[in-house]
């Protein structure tokens, strides 16, 4: 792409990944005196680096657009809130976290992480963008500062080391990696500990995840590009795990490289291995992507197309930002969907970006007993069809778009 260069490294970018069409922003859900509007697209095209094998998209709306105001709410999720209160509680046993220690979150959302360790005891902060959001953090007693945080932020916090700083689902969402990476040092202790986690590039790939691809998510990592990535910024990947979250995830353990109290793990050299193997270090390797994507499109329409020619009714389950990417590159819209639900009330009684489908309260399932219901948030579609159990009682059936549809 012509002036498009990597946000790493800054080599010009040649080769494509995925041409995921036009698509609006996925946070920008549409009150009702906005349908007649003009509604902007942006190009969805992915790229990787040869050079530093960083998965990326262009910057077509600048980060303080898209996150000073946001829909997404963190605590609407029991998995993810259980998932959050394990890893305070893991992470404080294993850092021997206390009162007279520290923790910073960056992009810390509506403090449904950062409550645990106030629960604790453990003195923390949360710093968060987006103004809305950080709000429902303060409600909740979790000290938020209103701010995007790059190298200028971490030198402003420096006076106060952190033991711990942690970045959940945030390292995609920057814009300017060196930036931000670069600030975490300033207010990392000599010995502290930062843990990062993101979705897994070598998931997304191997289980056709192209949905979690959208403007609001700038880059795409693997560990290998993580690695370089940290280490210009004068820091190790020490550790590191791979998670259930978001359809597979990665969470990293990195520290000072002047802090070599602790090598690097056994499961980095596999990681790092196992990427390799798979070809992570060969752009050829990123090229398969894409035929995949395509055919995975086709048969999702056809399955919708001869549901709807047996005269049934289909209902979507969540409104997340990654069903936005699949609804839009699909052409999903109101002559597939009749509505979808969310328990986030920020969403309901607004419209999906693009596609215009209704956002309605879950009860609505109830009311209205459609035949198949399209369940867009997959990663949680085990927490889903638990919580939906009882609209097997009138013959309801769950569609499952990834990796390949499925009807449960």
């Amino acid at each position: 792409m012509k002036g498009f260069k990597c946000r790493f490294c800054e080599t010009a970018l040649v080769h494509r990944v995925v041409d995921l069409g036009m698509s609006p922003l996925c946070e920008s859900y549409l009150e009702e005196r906005q349908l007649d509007r003009m509604e902007p697209f942006y190009p969805l095209h992915v790229w990787v680096c040869h050079e530093c094998f960083l998965v990326q998209l262009n910057e077509y709306v600048r980060a303080e657009e898209i996150f000073t105001e946001y829909a997404y709410f963190s605590s609407y999720s029991s998995s993810w809130l259980k998932h959050a209160e394990d890893y305070v509680a893991m992470i404080s046993e294993r850092l021997g976290l206390g009162e007279q220690s520290f923790v910073v979150e960056l992009a810390s959302n509506d403090g449904y992480l950062l409550q645990y360790f106030v629960k604790r005891g453990i003195p923390c902060l949360g710093v968060e963008p987006a103004q809305n959001v950080a709000k429902a953090a303060e409600e909740r007693g979790v000290p938020t500062e209103v701010s995007f945080f790059d190298e200028a932020k971490g030198r402003e916090l420096s006076a106060r080391k952190a033991d711990l700083i942690l970045g959940n689902n945030v390292l995609a969402q920057v814009p300017d990696l060196n930036t931000f990476v670069a600030g975490i040092p300033h207010v990392l202790k000599p010995t502290g500990t930062v843990t990062i986690e993101f979705p897994h590039l070598l998931r997304l790939f191997d289980e056709n995840q192209f949905d979690t691809i959208y403007h609001e998510h700038f880059c795409y990592f693997s560990l290998i590009a993580a690695e370089t990535i940290f280490a210009r910024h004068g820091m190790t990947v020490f550790d590191v795990e791979e998670l259930w979250t978001h359809g597979g995830s990665l969470r990293i353990y990195a520290r000072h490289t002047s802090d070599d109290t602790r090598p690097v793990s056994a499961r980095v050299l596999e990681l790092r291995a196992r990427e390799e193997a798979a070809g992570y270090r060969h752009v050829e390797t990123y090229a398969h992507f894409e035929e995949r994507v395509r055919e995975t499109k086709r048969k999702l329409l056809e399955l919708l197309i001869n549901i709807k020619r047996d005269g049934k009714r289909i209902a979507g389950y969540g409104a997340p930002g990654k069903g936005n990417t699949l609804l839009n590159y699909c052409g999903i819209r109101g002559d597939f969907l009749d509505f979808t639900v969310d328990r986030n009330p920020y969403k309901q009684g607004r419209y999906l970006p693009g596609t215009h489908v209704p956002i309605s309260e879950p009860e609505r399932i109830d009311r209205e007993k459609p035949d198949y219901i399209f369940i867009l948030p997959w990663n949680f579609k085990d927490e889903i069809l638990a919580q939906l159990a009882h609209a097997r009682e009138w013959g309801a059936r769950f569609i499952i778009p990834i990796p390949e549809p499925t009807v449960v």
